[in-house]
């Protein structure tokens, strides 16, 4: 108790440590943001009100983010299945499973909007390369929750039948896939609904969605049109976090 006591105060003092560290070393001036308000007046005043004309455009935008969203998914469940079997350390020795977990910390720490650039300048501009970038960066996490969803299933059942002789593949569609099909289920709709929400700025390096009208409409200083097109974009996330929430309570 006196080490779990002095190790909980320890981690206080190192996380005020790094607060006042932060302020102390940060140029955040008060008066720069006060100042800053008759700007963001401005600007939002220009915003409004917001154009209607511009809804073809949102359909057409909308519809492409919602696809890459989608594939991109797809992509990053297939890629996450023989990813976790490997990264899980009730189906492989250690040898294989430390650098497949590597492998995918070093995939987690790519941030999207490099390999969304790199895949623009591969296959050049349009929903492809944000379909890739989307699979390729969440497969990191997709197989590292898939490997702990493994792992965290119950014992018994996977040596009932390592008793008789049952292979990997044998234990995990029979004692581990029915435990872990809620988890899975969970976490798939928990990425896609992250995969959607990077879907809406990959448009600003050119890998399609409605990002890219946002960026167009700002850079020329159309801003009515850009509120119209933020605006569709709030009511998107809103209606998949709903239909979110409905299906996690549907399969967990």
């Amino acid at each position: 108790m006196v080490f779990r006591g002095f190790g909980g105060f320890t981690t206080s003092g190192l996380i005020a440590a790094a607060v006042l560290w932060s302020f102390a070393t940060t140029d955040v001036e008060l008066s720069r943001l006060m100042s800053a308000g008759p700007r963001i007046a401005d600007f939002l005043g220009r915003m409004f009100p917001p154009d209607p004309t511009v809804m073809a455009e949102i359909r057409k935008g909308s519809a492409e983010t919602l696809r890459i969203a989608i594939l991109g998914s797809l992509g990053a469940v297939i890629l996450s299945i023989p990813l976790a079997i490997l990264a899980s350390e009730t189906m492989v020795s250690r040898m294989v499973f430390g650098p497949v977990r590597a492998l995918l910390a070093f995939i987690r720490a790519v941030p999207l909007i490099l390999v969304a650039m790199l895949m623009v300048g591969a296959v050049g501009l349009g929903p492809l390369p944000g379909i890739i970038a989307v699979a390729f960066h969440a497969t990191g996490m997709l197989a590292k929750f898939y490997a702990e969803a493994i792992d965290g299933v119950s014992r018994a059942p996977i040596a009932a039948l390592e008793s008789v002789g049952a292979g990997p593949l044998v234990r995990l569609r029979h004692a581990i896939w029915p435990q872990m099909a809620p988890v899975i289920a969970r976490d798939t709709i928990f990425r896609f609904e992250l995969n959607l929400r990077e879907s809406l700025i990959l448009g600003i390096v050119g890998a399609g969605g409605i990002g890219f009208y946002i960026q167009t409409y700002v850079r020329s200083f159309q801003y009515d049109k850009a509120a119209s097109v933020t605006i569709a974009v709030v009511v998107m996330v809103i209606a998949i976090e709903a239909l979110n929430v409905a299906l996690r309570r549907r399969f967990t």
